[in-house]
């Protein structure tokens, strides 16, 4: 079969302190991070993982935390090199590095730029210094402006896109508090925005001590008006939560949305794979803690697993139909190795709810389907 485009994620365990809403694996600074051990420990992970490539170059890096922007230029280079000389990297391979406003020192952009690094995620989250407080941030809304503008330095020295993080539906966040966010964060021109509600998760300080969030019907005011002015800035909405100036999309996230494969290094880092020659889509999952990860005695690979045949649909449509561009209907059985007949009942369903449009040969989720977006996944369970 046609393998699909082949990234690679790679997860920095590492940041100052855990804010209370994340539930990401991310574990509060404690003395010096031990960065040459653990680069070595990613270049031998990825070592462990290459008969997975089968034959591909990788399409696109993603290095995500805790915080990557702790760590220097030079374990970057280290890191990348690396990387390129193990696997190959595609022409014009997109390589992200999210990084904290709280971190970021004048001209380390333009050292993770000659690291190889061409797009820079920031998370600034709001521009309002309340807010940030109750978000548990370390920077403030001046930190945030400083970073968008060492950012569009950093692109005269090569760097081809930036993106800023921007929350809503913050503890005690107003509709106007919101907008106000967002048209700051539009007046900094980034190429990127990514724009999403807060969500309480499990096992978070947030889930224990929950804060007092917006109503419903100022979140939905939010997003609507919200996407009015995104729309009107210029930026297309090309997923759930992210939106770009024209080419600017974010090619790791659309290569997880349209159900490719990406190897998963690091501490807790996933993976997924798809065999070449039997289908089989198998899962992974790095060693969670880092001292275990960097223990010697142990494998970097906490579990593997094949996903069933009747989850197959569920995962396709739940990372495919986060999209807004229509999916072709042939991608369900040259990704998955399902017959479309398999889901044609499930299909037809979403089709008469007025969920889903099929013409042309693709699916497009319609407006009232984002809306309701688990009701349309839920078809496929």
């Amino acid at each position: 079969m046609n393998l699909p485009p082949l990234s690679l994620y790679v997860h920095v365990p590492w940041c100052v302190q855990k804010c209370p809403y994340c539930d990401f694996n991310s574990h509060g600074q404690k003395g010096d991070i031990p960065e040459a051990e653990y680069v070595q420990h990613l270049i031998d992970d990825l070592k462990a993982d290459l008969h997975l490539v089968q034959g591909r170059k990788i399409h696109s890096i993603f290095i995500g935390g805790g915080t990557p922007s702790l760590l220097t230029g030079d374990a970057y280079t280290r890191l990348l090199s690396e990387v390129d000389g193990l696997i190959g990297l595609s022409d014009n391979c997109e390589i992200t590095l999210e990084a904290n406003p709280g971190t970021v020192e004048t001209n380390r952009f333009k050292e993770y730029v000659k690291a190889g690094i061409n797009r820079i995620s920031i998370g600034v989250q709001s521009m309002q210094n309340d807010k940030l407080k109750a978000l548990g941030r370390i920077h403030g809304a001046d930190e945030a402006h400083y970073a968008a503008e060492q950012a569009k330095q950093a692109k005269q020295a090569g760097l081809n896109s930036f993106n800023l993080d921007l929350m809503h539906g913050l503890p005690g966040q107003t509709l106007d508090d919101a907008l106000s966010d967002l048209k700051k964060i539009i007046a900094l021109n980034p190429p990127h925005i990514s724009w999403y509600q807060l969500t309480i998760e499990p096992n978070t300080q947030f889930a224990s001590k929950p804060p007092t969030l917006p109503q419903d019907e100022t979140l939905w005011d939010i997003q609507e008006q919200g996407q009015a002015l995104l729309a009107q800035a210029g930026y297309i909405q090309y997923e759930i939560s992210g939106y770009a100036k024209p080419g600017f999309q974010c090619q790791h996230n659309l290569n997880y949305w349209r159900f490719g494969d990406y190897l998963g290094i690091g501490c807790g880092a996933h993976g997924k794979v798809t065999d070449a020659k039997t289908g089989v889509i198998t899962r992974t999952e790095k060693v969670k803690h880092p001292r275990g990860y960097m223990d010697m005695l142990k494998p970097y690979m906490y579990k593997n697993w094949q996903v069933e045949q009747d989850d197959l649909a569920f995962e396709f449509f739940m990372n495919r139909f986060r999209l807004v561009e229509p999916c072709p209907v042939e991608d369900f059985s040259a990704l998955t190795s399902q017959p479309l007949q398999s889901q044609q009942a499930a299909l037809t369903k979403a089709i008469n709810a007025g969920l889903l449009i099929q013409e042309n040969g693709h699916w497009q989720v319609s407006l009232k389907g984002h809306r309701f977006l688990n009701d349309l996944l839920e078809l496929f369970v």
